[in-house]
C-alpha cells in the first residue's frame, strides 16, 4: 500500500482541527511561540477538502500540504527515509536535509500555497521543496507559426520558459529578480534583463510599476500589461507580448528588458516601438532582400487595411470623379439595386467579417476554417444577389481582410481593426477631407505614445536613419552593428564581423 495513504490513517490531533477563523488575513504576532505557529497556519486552511494532515506519532511530526500540488514521490521517498529514525536523530536530519525553517506564519501559508509539505517537530516549523511542476509539454506556436526558424513555444510554468530562455542566452550576464503582485493570487513575475546592457533607467521604472499595481490577482501576462502601460486608453499595445523563445532571446540581445508571468504562456517585452510589432522570426531566417520585401509588405497592408474600404466609401459617397472612366458603368450597376448609401453598406460587410473571424477563431481548428471560408462565400453572394451590397464593396471589404492578417503581432491586428472602423465613419461622412483628418489624428497619437518614457514611433520620430536598418527594411547583418537607439545604453556594440 501507498506509504502516502497508509499515514493518512494516523489520528490527527484534535486541537488542529477544531480552531475558527476563515479570514485569510494573517495576524502578526511575535511572541507566538513555533507550536502555536503551526497551528497559526493550520487554520488558515480550514474547509479546505484538498488538504492533507499526517501525524507521525512516534517522531512527534506533523505533516501538512495540498495532495495535489505536491510530487507525492518525492515526499514519499524522504518520509520513508525517516519514518524509522529515532525522535533524538530528528534535529541532525533536519540539518542535513532538504528542510529550511519557517521564519513566520506567512511564510508558512506561501510555501503550502507553492505546494511545498509544511514538517512541525521539536517546536520547530520547516517545509521540504516537493512541488510537483506538473507543466505542460512545449509545443509548437499556434498564434505565432513560422516558416523557418525554431517550433517551440513558451508554456505555463514560469520555471520552463526561463530555462528556455537561458537555453538561448547563454550567460551569466542574464540576471532576473522575481517580483510579486496580487493580493490573492500572488503571482510571481520574473524580470529579466542583460547586465551592463539593458538600460537601467527603463529597469528601474519598470520594477516601480510592477510593485505598485494593487489589485486582487493577475492571471495573464496580457492583463499585467495593461496595468503598468503608460496610455491605458490608447487603443495600441506598448508592450510586445510573445510565446516565442527566439523572438525573447532576440530581444535580449537587443537589450530589452522581458518578463515573465508564472501560470502564463506569453513573456512580455519592453521598451518597444510600433515597428517591432511587425517583425518577424521569419525575417531574419531568410535572405536578406527577402525579408526586407517581405516587411515593407507588411506596411503597404498596414496602408491597405486601413483605407481600403474607408475610400471606396469615401469615392462613392462624394468623390465620383476620381473613378477612372472605364471603370464607372460597372460601378454604377453594380450600386444600381443596393437601397443603402456606401456607409451602411461598408459597416454590414465589415461586421460580418468580423464576425466571421471572431466565429473562427472561437470554433475548434477544422470547424472554424470551414465556417470562415464557407461562411463567407455563401453570405458574399447571397448579399449581391439580394441588392444589400455591391460586388466591388466585397472586392474591397476582402482585401482588406486578407491585409490584416499579414500583420504578424495579433494585438496590433486587433487594434488595427478598430482604426480601420473609424476611418470608414470619417469617409462616410466627411469624404477625403475626413481621411486626411483621420491620418493626421493617427499620426499624432502615435507620436505622443510612450513606452517606459521612450518614443513609441522611434526612430521615425524621432528620427534615427542608422535604426532603419532593423526596423523600416531588414538589412544584411554586416550592416547592422548597433543596438536600437531606443534602448538607452551605452553598450551600443550588437554585431562585429571579423573580416
Amino acid at each position: 500500500m501507498n506509504m502516502i495513504k497508509m499515514l493518512k490513517k494516523i489520528v490527527i490531533k484534535p486541537e488542529h482541527t477544531a480552531q475558527t477563523g476563515n479570514n485569510l488575513d494573517l495576524e502578526s504576532d511575535q511572541q507566538r511561540d513555533d507550536d502555536l505557529q503551526f497551528s497559526h497556519i493550520i487554520n488558515q486552511f480550514q474547509n479546505c477538502s484538498d488538504i492533507d494532515h499526517l501525524h507521525i506519532e512516534h517522531l512527534g511530526m506533523e505533516i501538512f500540504y495540498f495532495c495535489h500540488l505536491v510530487d507525492k514521490q518525492q515526499l514519499q521517498a524522504f518520509i520513508n527515509d525517516i519514518r524509522h529514525k529515532d525522535p533524538s536523530q530528528l534535529s541532525v536530519i533536519a540539518f542535513h536535509s532538504e528542510l529550511r525553517a519557517i521564519k513566520n506564519n506567512k511564510d508558512g501559508v506561501n510555501e503550502v500555497l507553492n505546494g511545498n509539505a509544511l514538517f512541525s517537530f521539536n517546536h520547530q516549523v520547516f517545509y521540504l521543496p516537493v512541488s510537483s511542476g506538473e507543466a505542460r509539454a512545449i509545443q509548437e506556436s499556434e498564434t505565432e507559426s513560422i516558416i523557418l526558424g525554431p517550433h517551440e513555444a513558451f508554456v505555463e510554468a514560469a520555471s520552463i520558459n526561463q530555462s528556455l530562455i537561458r537555453k538561448k542566452v547563454k550567460s551569466a550576464h542574464l540576471k532576473s529578480i522575481c517580483l510579486s503582485a496580487g493580493e490573492i493570487t500572488k503571482t510571481t513575475i520574473t524580470v529579466m534583463y542583460l547586465e551592463d546592457i539593458a538600460p537601467q533607467a527603463e529597469l528601474t521604472e519598470l520594477i516601480k510599476r510592477i510593485e505598485a499595481i494593487e489589485t486582487h490577482g493577475i492571471l495573464d501576462t496580457n492583463m499585467l500589461v495593461q496595468m503598468i502601460d503608460e496610455h491605458p486608453y490608447s487603443p495600441f499595445p506598448q508592450f510586445l507580448t510573445t510565446e516565442r523563445p527566439d523572438v525573447i532571446a532576440s530581444k535580449l540581445l537587443a537589450g530589452k528588458i522581458i518578463g515573465i508571468v508564472d501560470e502564463s504562456p506569453y513573456v512580455f517585452c519592453a521598451p518597444v516601438s510600433f515597428f517591432d510589432f511587425f517583425q518577424s522570426v521569419d525575417d531574419y531566417s531568410q535572405r536578406w532582400i527577402t525579408g526586407t520585401f517581405i516587411r515593407l509588405l507588411r506596411f503597404f497592408a498596414l496602408a491597405i487595411t486601413i483605407s481600403f474600404t474607408a475610400i471606396y466609401v469615401s469615392v462613392t459617397t462624394f468623390h465620383y470623379e476620381m473613378i477612372p472612366q472605364p471603370l464607372l458603368p460597372s460601378l454604377i450597376q453594380s450600386r444600381s439595386k443596393v437601397p443603402f448609401p456606401p456607409l451602411i453598406e461598408a459597416l454590414f460587410l465589415e461586421l460580418v467579417i468580423e464576425l466571421l473571424r471572431e466565429a473562427g477563431a472561437r470554433l475548434p481548428t477544422k470547424i472554424g476554417q470551414t465556417i470562415g471560408i464557407v461562411g463567407g462565400i455563401v453570405i458574399g453572394q447571397a448579399a449581391v444577389e439580394a441588392g444589400i451590397t455591391s460586388n466591388i464593396l466585397i472586392i474591397a471589404v476582402a482585401v482588406s481582410a486578407i491585409a490584416s492578417f499579414v500583420i504578424p503581432n495579433y494585438t496590433m491586428s486587433a487594434s488595427i481593426r478598430i482604426v480601420r472602423f473609424s476611418f470608414i465613419l470619417l469617409a462616410g461622412f466627411w469624404g477625403n477631407i475626413g481621411l486626411i483628418f483621420g491620418l493626421g489624428v493617427l499620426i499624432v497619437h502615435l507620436s505622443t505614445l510612450t513606452t517606459l518614457k521612450t518614443p513609441y514611433l522611434i526612430p521615425i520620430s524621432p528620427t534615427f536613419l542608422t535604426d532603419w536598418l532593423d526596423t523600416i527594411i531588414r538589412a544584411p547583418y554586416q550592416l547592422i552593428k548597433e543596438r536600437p537607439t531606443q534602448v538607452n545604453t551605452k553598450n551600443r556594440e550588437y554585431n562585429k564581423m571579423k573580416k
